[in-house]
């Protein structure tokens, strides 16, 4: 076969490769591809993520490499149609092309929409969004946290509402509410507040608010982030979110403890109104007062009712209060009757117990003892004798229970004995004085106390006697007029002429005699005697 002469640059498949490389990232350096996400299966164990790019003919191959997939504010989704932007390269290993991502936005709404209901069943399924994990409200907070932008209206429009409802201290979280950022400065603002201590340098709110003004979706989707959304569920601070106008929803407000349509309504829940807690405290405090008076006037109108039931006092102790006052009158009387008593006992015993009495008691039962030993001893020995011819062992068993019966008299007496010394005397006579002397001392002290009260009472007495006596209204130059009986006289008309009366003055009485009784006419003011006064005429 003919060898084929040409004169055509021969290429290595290396050569041809680079070329086609250099041509396509000179021709295509940056650009903006519009497709579907196919073939994601999230980031390789390197960092890096490899999915695909395609529409309805075609597709490319793409990358994100580890540092710039660490940047993306959107983050590839399997299905999800987005805008690539980044430069066109190929493989040579492979011979495909392909294109490095550096960016990646959402290709519309309607992908954001499909990618916001994604999202929403997804944390709906974890139980994200379940009315039974989410917190009451406190009625009355004290410190309110307020996490949104500090140079927006809507900072303004929540302190100047919270002012006219309730004046409350506003704690303010400064953050980005658009943007890349947004997200990621919202979270660490709800991780903040949640990290602080409660009495604190700095007070922990007792309320968050989210807020911001409203916008389209693109505007609001930092509000939508799952991070986000997971740091408002694991918030323990109860959390009103109230992020765009009525009309906008984001996934905070199916996550928050509650939902405002607008940031001015989120500061009308927060806080009541001043005027209408304090009238209605007002209230409560006069129903309050009105209850305590009518539960006072019925427990007044039992008392009294149960009051009109019992006895007075005076009567459930006078029965007790006479019984003692018998017993003390007889006290004294008992007393002394009872001295008196011991004392006679005493006088008789201590007449009967002296020494030498009781000595020569003794001495008179002893000798009678021994006589009627003697008598005794005397006449068994006859009968023994008597007896001991005709029968003689019951005559020895009579004598021994004999001798017993004297032994046993003999121990009796021996016990007797030492009762009737002297010295046992006197300590009977030192017992009997122990006992007499105390009885004597609160004898002693009773008369005295007695003797005083009754003493007090004579004294009392006197006194009362000499401010009713009428020697008193004598001293005062009056005089008592008796008649010859010695009875008062009371009026005039029980005298007559010649009767003899005893007048009685403070210094002592006299004796006079009823000469009659004249009536002294008075004058007149100013009239004087015509024998002393001359005639004008």
């Amino acid at each position: 076969m003919a060898e084929t002469l040409t004169n055509a640059a021969e290429f290595s498949v290396s050569e041809i490769a680079q070329a086609v490389k250099r041509t396509v990232e000179d021709e295509f350096g940056h650009v903006r591809v519009r497709g579907e996400i196919s073939g994601f299966r999230g980031q390789h164990s390197s960092g890096h993520a490899y999915f695909t790019l395609k529409d309805e003919s075609a597709s490319i191959d793409a990358v994100v490499w580890k540092g710039n997939y660490a940047k993306l504010t959107f983050k590839p989704e399997e299905g999800l149609e987005v805008i690539a932007t980044g430069r066109l390269t190929t493989f040579p290993r492979s011979s495909k092309y392909q294109i490095v991502i550096d960016n990646i936005e959402p290709a519309g709404a309607g992908a954001l929409m499909a990618l916001l209901e994604e999202r929403k069943r997804k944390l709906a399924a974890e139980g994200l969004f379940a009315r039974e994990r989410k917190q009451s409200l406190p009625y009355l907070p004290r410190v309110i946290g307020v996490i949104t932008s500090p140079t927006g209206a809507v900072i303004r429009d929540i302190l100047h509402r919270l002012a006219d409802r309730f004046p409350s201290h506003v704690m303010v979280w400064p953050v980005r509410v658009q943007g890349d950022t947004c997200a990621a400065e919202v979270v660490n603002a709800i991780e903040g507040f949640n990290a602080m201590v409660a009495g604190g340098a700095m007070p922990r709110p007792d309320l968050l608010i989210v807020a911001r003004g409203g916008g389209s979706i693109e505007d609001l989707w930092g509000f939508n982030e799952e991070a986000v959304v997971r740091a408002v569920a694991a918030s323990t601070i109860p959390i009103i979110s109230a992020v765009g106008h009525e009309t906008d929803t984001t996934l905070i407000d199916y996550v928050s403890d509650m939902r405002a349509p607008t940031p001015t309504a989120a500061a009308e829940a927060a806080v009541p109104v001043r005027a209408e807690l304090i009238g209605y405290v007002d209230d409560l405090g006069g129903r309050q007062r009105q209850a305590t008076r009518r539960v006072t006037a019925t427990a007044r109108d039992r008392l009294r009712a149960a009051v009109a039931g019992l006895p007075r006092a005076s009567d459930l102790v006078s029965l007790q209060r006479q019984q003692l006052d018998h017993a003390a009158s007889n006290l004294l009387g008992n007393l002394r009757h009872s001295v008196q008593s011991l004392r006679v006992r005493y006088s008789r015993t201590d007449s009967k117990l002296t020494p030498r009495l009781l000595q020569g008691q003794r001495q008179e039962a002893a000798e009678k003892l021994r006589n009627l030993s003697l008598r005794a001893n005397a006449g068994l020995r006859k009968t023994v004798d008597r007896t001991r011819l005709t029968f003689d062992p019951r005559a020895e068993r009579l004598d021994a229970s004999v001798s017993r019966l004297i032994e046993r008299k003999h121990s009796q007496f021996a016990g007797i004995g030492p009762k009737l010394s002297p010295s046992a005397l006197k300590t009977e006579l030192r017992h009997a004085h122990s006992v007499l002397t105390p009885l004597t001392a609160r004898l002693r002290a009773s008369m005295a106390l007695n003797l005083g009260e009754a003493r007090a009472t004579l004294t009392q007495s006197d006194k009362l006697l000499a401010s009713l006596s009428y020697k008193s209204v004598l001293a005062r130059g009056y005089a008592v007029i008796k008649d010859d009986q010695g009875n008062l006289v009371q009026a005039r008309a029980t005298l007559s002429p010649g009767d003899a009366v005893a007048i009685e003055f403070a210094d002592g009485e006299v004796g006079a005699t009823i000469a009659g009784s004249p009536v002294i006419k008075k004058k007149p003011r100013g009239q004087v005697d015509s024998d002393t006064q001359e005639s004008l005429f």
